[in-house]
């Protein structure tokens, strides 16, 4: 059993033994990573030193733990070629094994386009054969050069479409209501988008509920956190987390901020922590320790403070500062190193080593590298074959950088065809993905240079972030649903 195949296995049954805790849905969790990669690339992932790797994996091997590593490497793939999250499978923008197409119209590489009632910016979710998105169903507002003030119910619904075809396979409206305050005019009461991890689908309207279905439409649960007071009447937009058994749902607001964590299955609450911060939008990132070095925890952005929680016990583990207000970009993380940076009347970027940030620090270990030009306002940073991408403010303006020195590779650049964006990149297959709020997305080759491969036009406006599986593109405009594949 000294394959390259047989490795892997042994591999997944010592991250899901060692790391991975008992309960959760998927084995093996975020190993994942490893599971995916070739032998070649297992190094770059510095929690497994290739040495330790192969021996270990040597040491386990046998016929008793084929079945359980199989099963883990399935499950690993399974969470890989899909898109359960936002930010995709890693949680970094990027889809490790899709080839979708560089270059699409309305008439060339089009599978299908329909129209999604309502409104909505949260990105399609993609498991298997089933596209979802949530959509916020109201009569025409009135016209508006910054909030929209609610005059009628809004309808609230959660759909399911047929991946190949577009269809509608179902529907369930979750709430009828009144809105309690209004919205940014470029923002939804359907900002927050969905995730699943292939067994159940957690969707949330924010003050208007969190919401528990299996994939076949069934409600299994549902919570009301209460209603929230945002700066301004911005509008809500953290999406949920979710690892293992655990829902992480951030609620900062101008009221009584706090972080809470709901059980999958039943939605009751399991922890629940007071946070000292204004309303941000930043979804959770939740990521596994290193070897040894505890369970997994949640790093939240934040304009006062960027935070880690245990995930089993919710206690904060570290903080930092110098994030700028209004903080909306998600973290990444890869290596150990979670990567938090704001752009609203300010600049800020920090290089988070996990494995080193203890209690309220503001320099030192903790700190790999910093940077104070050039952040995002709302798009969140993508995080690409050790590059970190960003754009300046709602701009198509580029920045990269080395990961793991910090050094800046290109940038930033002007994108020519690109105004204002608000949606975060994404990438696969050598390609970085960037849309336009007026339709156009530009498809670059990654790498130590700005390259423009392909510039893209569609017959409308993109807020929302893409989804990338196999060779397929999923892009959820302000009236329509996309699916780009070759013809």
């Amino acid at each position: 059993m000294n394959s390259p195949k047989a490795l892997r296995i042994s591999v997944a049954f010592l991250y899901s033994l060692f790391v991975v805790r008992p309960g959760y849905a998927s084995l093996g969790g975020l190993s994942l990573r490893l599971l995916h990669l070739q032998d070649s690339r297992l190094g770059r992932y510095r929690r497994f030193p290739r040495t330790v790797v192969y021996a270990l994996a040597l040491l386990v091997s046998g016929s008793a733990l084929t079945s359980v590593g199989l099963a883990a490497e399935e499950n690993a793939s399974r969470l890989l070629s899909n898109w359960g999250q936002w930010r995709g499978p890693l949680a970094t923008g990027e889809a490790p094994t899709a080839k979708p197409p560089i270059r699409w119209s309305e008439e060339k590489n089009l599978r299908w386009k329909v129209e999604i009632p309502g409104r909505g910016n949260a990105s399609p979710i993609i498991w298997n054969d089933q596209v979802f998105v949530s959509t916020a169903i109201a009569p025409p507002a009135a016209d508006s050069d910054f909030v929209v003030e609610p005059n009628e119910a809004v309808r609230f619904v959660v759909m399911a479409l047929d991946r190949a075809t577009g269809k509608v396979r179902w529907e369930n409206t979750v709430r009828e209501a009144v809105p309690h305050e209004g919205l940014h005019v470029h923002s939804t009461w359907a900002s927050s988008s969905p995730v699943t991890d292939g067994e159940v689908l957690i969707v949330s309207f924010g003050s208007h509920g969190i919401y528990a279905f299996d994939l076949s439409g069934k409600k299994l649960w549902e919570v009301d956190l209460g209603d929230m007071t945002v700066r301004n009447a911005f509008g809500e937009g953290a999406s949920p987390a979710l690892h293992g058994e655990t829902v992480v749902i951030n609620w900062d607001h101008e009221g009584n901020s706090f972080i809470v964590a709901l059980d999958r299955q039943t939605g009751k609450e399991r922890w629940r922590q007071a946070r000292d911060e204004p309303t941000s939008w930043a979804t959770p990132l939740i990521v596994e320790a290193s070897l040894g070095q505890g369970g997994a925890q949640v790093v939240v952005n934040g304009t006062h403070r960027i935070r880690a929680y245990d995930l089993e016990s919710g206690k904060m583990l570290w903080s930092t500062g110098g994030m700028t207000v209004n903080a909306i970009p998600t973290p990444v993380s890869a290596d150990g190193v979670a990567y938090v940076m704001s752009g609203f009347r300010g600049n800020a970027l920090k290089a988070i080593d996990l494995g080193k940030a203890q209690g309220e620090f503001s320099e030192g270990e903790g700190i790999r590298w910093q940077f104070d030009r050039d952040t995002p306002y709302v798009p969140s940073p993508l995080l690409y074959r050790n590059t970190l991408y960003m754009l300046k403010h709602n701009k198509g303006i580029l920045t990269a950088f080395d990961a793991t020195t910090g050094n800046v590779l290109f940038g930033p650049e002007r994108l020519e065809s690109i105004d204002a964006v608000y949606a975060s990149p994404v990438a696969a297959n050598g390609h970085l993905y960037i849309a336009g709020r007026d339709g156009t997305m530009v498809v670059l080759k990654a790498g130590r240079e700005l390259e423009v491969v392909a510039t893209n036009k569609l017959d409308d406006g993109f807020d929302a972030s893409p989804a990338l599986v196999d060779g397929e593109i999923l892009l959820r405009g302000r009236k329509h649903l996309y699916c780009i594949a070759e013809d």
